[in-house]
């Protein structure tokens, strides 16, 4: 049998179209997965930021409750002066606007600061 000279038959034009359309999906596939590894990294990180916020909040709560709970033993409370307590009420209203601090736990240091 004489080999074909000149252009490719049917059977080589459908295997080199099937090469062509098989490495193109395998970069498409790769590229998607690529994009999708970022955007997991993405979402893992904007997790864990939020996560941090949370316990910041959480501590700056502590913080707040400690703050406004009993007065160390042995010092009597002294009286806070008007415009410190007003600025107290509003930094314990922004706690709990922001959800730090619950009903109970607010209208708790709330009582405690005015007295």
């Amino acid at each position: 049998m004489i080999g074909r000279i000149g252009r490719p038959g049917l059977i080589g034009t459908a295997a080199r179209t099937a090469v062509i359309v098989g490495t193109a999906s395998a970069t498409n596939n790769a590229m998607n997965r690529r994009r999708q590894d970022r955007a997991d990294q993405e979402y893992e990180s904007q997790q864990y930021a939020a996560q941090q916020q949370q316990q910041q909040m959480e501590a700056a709560a502590r913080q707040a409750a400690a703050q406004y709970g009993s007065p160390q033993a042995g010092m009597p409370a002294a009286p806070p002066t008007q415009d410190a307590m007003i600025d107290q009420l509003h930094r314990l209203a922004q706690l709990h606007s922001q959800g730090v601090l619950t009903d109970a736990e607010f209208a708790t240091a709330k009582a405690k600061l005015i007295g």
